[in-house]
C-alpha cells in the first residue's frame, strides 16, 4: 500500500507474539550472523594465493612495497603495478581504478609480510561485517516501513531482515568473493554501499558526512557501487513515507561522493572508455570469420548476454556446479533460436513488469527485484563491456536482492511462521554445506584449475592456465623425477592444444606451448610456437627471450647429448645472432666450433667472452684451450696463466667438470 504523505510517524518497535520474541533479540542474532559468516569460511584460513591475487598482491610492485606503495596504488590504473609499463594497464575497455583493497593488502603486507593466511582471515572478517550491516540496514528499513504500512505483520519486520541476511551469508555463489583474496573488492564495495544507506536513515549531519565517506570508499573498492545512486533513493521510496524531493535531498552525500570519485578517476584514466578490445580474452563478443576476428552481430551479442543473465538466475536458485571461469567458449555464441535464451528473456521481462507494477504499491518484492536488476546491470555487459561473459563474483551484490525476494515471498505467501522458518533454515543449511564444500577448491591455483576444468572444459583461458600450471609443476621437480613425470607434460600439451583450437590467436597459449615443447626437447616445434606468439604480437618480449633460450638449449642438447655438432652450431648461431653478448651462448658456440675443428672461430668467440667477463677464470681457461688447439702455445699459456691468477683451483675444477 502507498504511504501517507507529509505525516509524522512515531517509530516504535513493533510487537511480536511471545513465542517469537527471540526475533527481537537483534544484537544476539546479529552476532550469530557474524559468527556464522566467519565460520563458514574458516576452512580457507590456511589457503594460499590463487587466480588474480598475483595482479593485486604478489606480483604488484606497489602492494609488495607495503604502505610506501600507497601513492602508486592511488596514482595509476589498478593493473599498472602488475604490468609495470605504460600502455598495458587498460587492457579492458575503460580501465580499472580500484585502489582501496590493494591499499589494504599493502598494509597487511607491511604488518604481516607475504602471508596469504592472514589476508584470508581478513577477507572473512570483512564478509562477516557486511552480513551484519545488511541485517542492521534491513531492520532499520522495515521498522521505518512499519510506521506507515499497517498491513506489514510485526513478525515480518524482524523475520525478513534476519532470513535475508542469513540466506545471503550462506549462499555458495559468494565463495569466489570470500575464498579468493582478490575478491575483497566485492565485499568492501557492498559493505560501504550498505553502510552509507544505513547512515542516511539516521537523519544526522555527522551521519550524512560519514555516509558520503563510506560510499566514496565503496567506489574506490569497485566502480559498481555507482548503482546505489539508484538503489538508495528507491530504498527510501519503498520503506519511508518521505516525498520525492526529501528523498533527493537525502541522497546528496552519495551524489557528491560519486562526483568526487569520477573526477579523480577521469583525471587518472581519462574520460574515453575506448573501443572494445580486439583480444578474445578481454572481449568475449568476438568470432572468427574468414580468418579474422570480427564482432558478434547485434542479435548474437544480445542473445548471449540474455543467456548469461539466465545463468545468473539459475545459479542463485540452484548454485551448482560452480566454477571460477566462464571465458570463451565456455559460454558459446548464442542466438534467439535457442530455448535457453528465450526462457531467460521471458524471465527477465516478467521481473521487469512485476518490478514496475509494484512501484505504485511500494511492494517489497518490487524493491528486491529492482535491487537485483540495478546492481546486476553494470556487470551484465549491457551498459559497457566487462571483459568476460560472466563471473560468479559479479552477483555478490545482486544476491542481496535475491535473498530479500525469497524471504519476502515466503513471509507473504507461506502461512505459519514455524513452517516458513523451517523451510528457509533447511534451504540455508543446504547452501551452507555447498559453501563449505566449495571452499577447498580455492586452496591454490593447481587445486582451483584441476577442480574447475571439469566444469569449464570449453574455456580457452582455463585450458591455458591448466597447461601453464602443469608445466611449471614439472619444471619445479628435481631432475631425477622429471624423467618419470613426462605424463604431466603430455597432459599439459593436450590442454594447450585445446586452448589454441578454441582461440587460434591466443599468444599466451603459443608461449606456454613453446615452453612445454622445450621441456619435451621437441625444439623445432617449440621454436615454431614461440615464433607464432611473436607473429601475433611482435612486441612479446617473453616469447623472444624463451625463443633464444630454446635455440641455446637445442644447441646444448644436440652437441652434448646427441653429438650432432653441425645441428648444434646451427641452433647456437641463431641464438648468437639475436643475443651477441649472452656469455653462455658464446661459450657453447665456441666449444662446438672447437670440436668441429674451426679453431679460429673458437678463439674469436672465447676472446669475446673474456672481454665480457674479464674476471671469469673459466672464460680465460676456455680461451687458452682454443689457442692451444690452434697451435698458438704462447697465447695459450698467457690465457691459462690469467685464469690461474683469478682462480688457483681452475685446473682442478675444469678436470672435475665444474
Amino acid at each position: 500500500m502507498a504511504a501517507p504523505k507529509n505525516k509524522i510517524v512515531k517509530k516504535t518497535p513493533p510487537t511480536v507474539p511471545s513465542s517469537w520474541a527471540w526475533l527481537t533479540q537483534t544484537r544476539y542474532l546479529g552476532l550469530g550472523l557474524f559468527l556464522l559468516s566467519v565460520l563458514l569460511y574458516a576452512n580457507t584460513f590456511q589457503h594460499d594465493y590463487a587466480q588474480d591475487d598475483a595482479i593485486v598482491i604478489t606480483d604488484n610492485m606497489f602492494t609488495t612495497e607495503g604502505v610506501s606503495g600507497w601513492p602508486g596504488l592511488f596514482k595509476y590504473d589498478t593493473f599498472y603495478g602488475f604490468f609495470k609499463v605504460e600502455g598495458k594497464a587498460k587492457l579492458v575497455s575503460g580501465g580499472r581504478y580500484r585502489p582501496l583493497t590493494p591499499a589494504q593488502f599493502a598494509l597487511e603486507y607491511q604488518l604481516f609480510g607475504n602471508n596469504p593466511h592472514v589476508m584470508h582471515v581478513f577477507n572473512t572478517l570483512w564478509y562477516g561485517f557486511t552480513v551484519l550491516v545488511l541485517y542492521g540496514l534491513l531492520l532499520a528499513l522495515f521498522q521505518a516501513r512499519a510506521g506507515w504500512d499497517k498491513k506489514l505483520p510485526p513478525s515480518a519486520v524482524y523475520w525478513i531482515p534476519l532470513f535475508t541476511a542469513f540466506l545471503f551469508a550462506v549462499h555458495p555463489l559468494h565463495t569466489e568473493a570470500v575464498a579468493n583474496i582478490k575478491g575483497r573488492d566485492e565485499i568492501m564495495t557492498l559493505l560501504g554501499s550498505l553502510a552509507a544507506v544505513w547512515l542516511l536513515l539516521r537523519k544526522d549531519k555527522l551521519c550524512y558526512i560519514l555516509a558520503g565517506l563510506c560510499f566514496f570508499l565503496a567506489l574506490l573498492a569497485k566502480e559498481n557501487a555507482i548503482t546505489f545512486l539508484a538503489i538508495a533513493p528507491l530504498a527510501f521510496y519503498f520503506f519511508t513515507n518521505e516525498s520525492i524531493p526529501k528523498i533527493a535531498q537525502r541522497v546528496v552525500p552519495l551524489v557528491a561522493a560519486a562526483i568526487l570519485f569520477m573526477v579523480i578517476r577521469s583525471s587518472i584514466l581519462g574520460l574515453d572508455f575506448g573501443e572494445p578490445s580486439g583480444e578474445l580474452m578481454n572481449n568475449p563478443f568476438l568470432k572468427v570469420e574468414n580468418n579474422q576476428w570480427v564482432p558478434f552481430s547485434a542479435g548474437e551479442k544480445a542473445a548471449t548476454i540474455t543467456y548469461t543473465l539466465g545463468r545468473y538466475a539459475q545459479l542463485l536458485v540452484a548454485p551448482m556446479p560452480l566454477t571460477h571461469d566462464y571465458y570463451p567458449r565456455q559460454i558459446g555464441i548464442l542466438t534467439f533460436a535457442d530455448w535457453r535464451v528465450l526462457l531467460s528473456l521471458f524471465l527477465y521481462l516478467g521481473l521487469v513488469v512485476y518490478a514496475v507494477w509494484g512501484l505504485k504499491t511500494k511492494s517489497v518484492g518490487s524493491f528486491a527485484i529492482l535491487f537485483y536488476l540495478l546492481s546486476l546491470s553494470i556487470v551484465s555487459n549491457i551498459v559497457f563491456p566487462v571483459g568476460t561473459n560472466m563471473s560468479e563474483r559479479f552477483v555478490f551484490m545482486p544476491s542481496v536482492g535475491f535473498a530479500l525476494l525469497v524471504s519476502w515471498l515466503m513471509a507473504t505467501y507461506l502461512s505459519g511462521l514455524k513452517y516458513r522458518t523451517g523451510l528457509l533454515l533447511g534451504l540455508g543449511l543446504g547452501f551452507a554445506a555447498l559453501t563449505i564444500l566449495r571452499n577447498p577448491a580455492w586452496k591454490d591455483n593447481y587445486t582451483l584449475f584441476t577442480t574447475d576444468i571439469h566444469t569449464s572444459p570449453n574455456s580457452a583461458k582455463l585450458r591455458n592456465a591448466m597447461a601453464g600450471e602443469l608445466s611449471v609443476r614439472w619444471a619445479g621437480l628435481p631432475p631425477a623425477q622429471q624423467a618419470t613425470q613426462q605424463p604431466l607434460l603430455q597432459e599439459a600439451l593436450g590442454h594447450i592444444e585445446a586452448a589454441i583450437r578454441i582461440h587460434p590467436t591466443y599468444k599466451q597459449a603459443y608461449f606456454i606451448k613453446g615452453n612445454i615443447l622445450n621441456y619435451l626437447r621437441r625444439y623445432d616445434e617449440a621454436i615454431q610456437a614461440y615464433q607464432q606468439a611473436r607473429q601475433i604480437d611482435p612486441g612479446y618480449d617473453q616469447a623472444f627471450d624463451n625463443l633464444m633460450i630454446t635455440y641455446r638449449d637445442a644447441g646444448r642438447y644436440y652437441g652434448e647429448q646427441r653429438g650432432d655438432i653441425p645441428t648444434a652450431i646451427r641452433y647456437l648461431e641463431q641464438a648468437y645472432q639475436a643475443l651477441p653478448n649472452d656469455t653462455e651462448t658464446i661459450r657453447l658456440l665456441g666449444v662446438a666450433n672447437g670440436i668441429a675443428g674451426n679453431a679460429p672461430r673458437a678463439v674469436e668467440l672465447f676472446a669475446k667472452n673474456t672481454q665480457l667477463q674479464p674476471q671469469n677464470a673459466r672464460a680465460w681457461f676456455d680461451l687458452g684451450t682454443a689457442y692451444y688447439n690452434s697451435n698458438q702455445p704462447d697465447q695459450a699459456n698467457q690465457a691459462f696463466q690469467k685464469a690461474r691468477e683469478i682462480d688457483p683451483e681452475i685446473d682442478r675444477k675444469v678436470q672435475e667438470g665444474n
